[in-house]
């Protein structure tokens, strides 16, 4: 029986002696600027306001340095903030018969491990909301940087690949292409 197509998520190279493969779904904001590239638009906002601030300095009005000083200060914060939460992301990766969810906010990592065989995967409370993942008393909630449409399908899809693990585990000689 062969694999279907996945959406999201993708089968990576197992390690090596390892039996299964491996599907990971890698989760992350869409973000139009690389904090490097955040960095680099900072500097020339900085150097902009410090020469038209220099240019007004000139012409006697020596206040609009301070207010310049102010605002870049406040716009430094705002694009930290930003820069800190630009690799945020969720990366789910089912080998074999374990699914580990390691969910990475802020620079902090959390991971969580399931069995698959009891894992079940499910719609949080309310329409568009996130998918939870619930095994043994332990739940997680994921799915966050995937659209409110996109989520139902991404459910479905981690079903179909937990069926699969399941069946690949219980019948003989099958095996996920």
């Amino acid at each position: 029986m062969p694999l279907p197509a996945w959406q999201f998520g993708r089968e990576i190279a197992p390690g090596a002696g390892a039996q299964h493969k491996v599907l990971q779904w890698v989760l992350r904001r869409n973000c139009s600027i690389t904090p490097r590239q955040l960095a680099n638009v900072y500097l020339s906002l900085c150097l902009l306001a410090i020469g038209v601030s220099v240019a007004f300095w000139w012409q006697g009005a020596r206040l609009v340095s301070a207010f310049a000083g102010t605002e870049l200060l406040f716009v430094g914060v705002v694009l930290l903030v930003y820069a800190r939460h630009a690799a945020d992301r969720e990366v789910l990766t089912l080998a074999g018969r374990a699914l580990v969810v390691e969910q990475t906010c802020a620079g902090r990592i959390a991971r969580e491990g399931f069995d698959a065989e009891h894992l079940t995967v499910e719609p949080a409370a309310g329409q568009g909301s996130l998918v939870q993942l619930s095994c043994h008393g332990r739940t997680v909630r994921v799915g966050r940087f995937l659209r409110a449409e996109q989520r139902a399908g991404f459910a479905q899809e981690l079903r179909r690949a937990l069926r699969c693990a399941r069946l690949q585990e219980h019948a003989t000689g099958y095996e996920l292409k």
